[in-house]
């Protein structure tokens, strides 16, 4: 059985644990409390197989958007095979900081663009316009999903599960890589 760890990172007051909660079926937390440093969600998804039809395994590691934390953040990136970076639209310094994140936890860990993806995330009642958003290179190659857990909450979960295919399906063409090369 395949295990996937993905990470939620992004600035403070993005909505990352609650995108976590709704995206992983946990509990509903109704008031904003700073996550400090980490929580490490495990979850089963029957709708995301391996190439080989095996269950997939996923911890999604909730990560905490303090700065305080940056020194934990290595230990965080450790063996990660995919990144959500979670922001809040509607705060203007949340563009600028996502360049960091995506910097940090993307480019310094080469991984792939293909294993990150944006969630524009739009709290209840903002009226965040999911259209107005321009994003500068390099994250605009990166799959922008706007998110809105008010008016279409079943749109974000779809969106997620294709990335979620995504990451699956890159493992398990790397593990059958590895074991092609064992056998040649």
């Amino acid at each position: 059985m395949l295990k996937a760890k993905i990470l939620f990172v992004g600035p403070c007051e993005s909505g990352k644990t609650v995108l976590a909660n709704f995206l992983t079926e946990s509990s509903d937390i109704t008031e904003y409390n700073p996550t400090q440093g980490v929580r490490i969600l495990e979850f089963e998804n029957p709708n995301v197989a391996s190439n080989k039809g095996t269950g997939c395994e996923f911890e999604l590691w909730d990560c905490g958007g303090d700065a305080k934390f940056e020194s934990c953040w290595p230990a965080l990136m450790k063996d990660a095979h995919g990144v959500v970076i979670v922001f809040n639209a509607d705060i203007p310094s949340h563009l600028k900081e996502i360049e960091m994140w995506y910097s940090c936890f993307v480019q310094q860990q080469f991984l792939q663009d293909s294993q990150c993806l944006l969630i524009a995330h739009h709290k209840p009642g903002s009226g965040g316009d999911a259209g107005s958003l321009s994003l500068l290179p390099p994250l605009n190659k990166l799959k922008l999903v706007h998110s809105n857990l008010e008016d279409e909450p079943e749109e974000i979960r779809m969106e997620f599960m294709k990335y979620l295919k995504n990451i699956i399906s890159s493992m398990s063409e790397s593990r059958d890589r590895e074991e092609m090369s064992i056998i040649t």
